[in-house]
């Protein structure tokens, strides 16, 4: 029998915020509603080395500690699996799945613009398909997934997933997002590919993020599939929104949770638990907390064992 998984995986491009430790207290207790044996895993996403800072992946699992929210295992950083992601991509390339693009972004949106297309702020750039028959002497910038090749041979090209929280979800990736990349020239990993690789090898069976990213699942159950791998399970939290009511971010400038104290990580928690719909907690310590909110999730959300 599957172990029940799930897995909290932050980037370390600044310390947790309100909204990071809504996802994480999500994913803790999702995981513990399911009983003794299920494991909560972390992980850290620090492929993106440009925007990641030093120590901070330490920092934020010292703030997780902080607020009780310890994993089953020892956390993993995905800048030390390459290999792993080397592997997935190589056979995607002898799938003919995957192939080399030379194109930049500025190129893309000038192709997009000649269609009529403008790329909005946070919104994707459909890739239009220009290395798809070849780059014609061109020096690659990147590895791209074959989407619309993948998606032809499926008998509807929009995919269909249930989100517990949102319900019924669907994409048409090749038409909403295109081919879209594997890993950079450069040498990072793209998000979709490490994550999907990631969670297969680390067993995971559920996943509990943010809203945010709930238009990267789609892309994520096609790589699923093309590899050969399990999909999960997903549910998408609400999301904590700034003053100008965007998404709170660091890019936005969310500030740091206070936990360096037990009332101050109990005062976050509490925050969290009510973005949630959970009550709040009478209790004078973190670990005195969670306790009390499995039950009240396992109510909202009932999880499978």
């Amino acid at each position: 029998m599957t172990t029940p998984t799930g897995r909290f995986a932050p980037s370390p491009t600044g310390p947790l915020h309100a909204g990071s430790l809504v996802a994480a207290l999500a994913s803790w207790l999702d995981v513990r509603a399911r009983g003794p044996q299920a494991r909560w895993l972390v992980r850290i996403e620090d492929t993106d080395t440009e925007r990641c800072l030093p120590g901070m992946g330490e920092h934020i699992l010292s703030q997780l500690a902080d607020c009780a929210l310890l994993p089953d295992a020892t956390p993993v950083w995905q800048s030390r699996r390459g290999a792993l992601y080397a592997r997935a991509l190589e056979h995607l390339k002898a799938l003919h799945l995957a192939y080399p693009c030379a194109c930049s972004r500025k190129e893309i949106d000038e192709l997009l613009a000649e269609r009529g297309v403008l790329h909005q702020r946070g919104g994707e750039r459909v890739y239009p398909g220009t290395c798809r028959e070849g780059l014609h002497g061109r020096t690659p910038r990147a590895w791209r997934f074959a989407t619309e090749q993948y998606e032809a041979a499926r008998t509807s090209r929009r995919l269909c997933w249930t989100d517990r929280r949102l319900g019924c979800q669907y994409q048409d990736v090749a038409h909403e997002v295109g081919d879209f990349v594997l890993q950079r020239a450069d040498g990072p990993w793209a998000y979709q590919l490490a994550v999907v690789v990631d969670d297969a090898d680390q067993g995971v069976t559920d996943v509990v993020r943010g809203a945010d990213l709930v238009d990267n699942t789609a892309r994520q159950i096609l790589l699923q599939r093309a590899l050969g791998l399990p999909t999960l399970r997903y549910l998408h939290t609400p999301l904590v929104l700034g003053a100008d009511g965007e998404k709170l971010s660091k890019q936005n400038g969310a500030a740091p949770i206070d936990t360096r104290t037990p009332a101050a990580a109990l005062a976050a928690l509490n925050a969290a638990a009510r973005v949630l719909g959970l009550p709040l907690s009478q209790a004078a310590r973190p670990a005195e907390a969670l306790p009390g909110w499995i039950e009240a999730w396992r109510a909202l959300y009932n999880p499978r064992p």
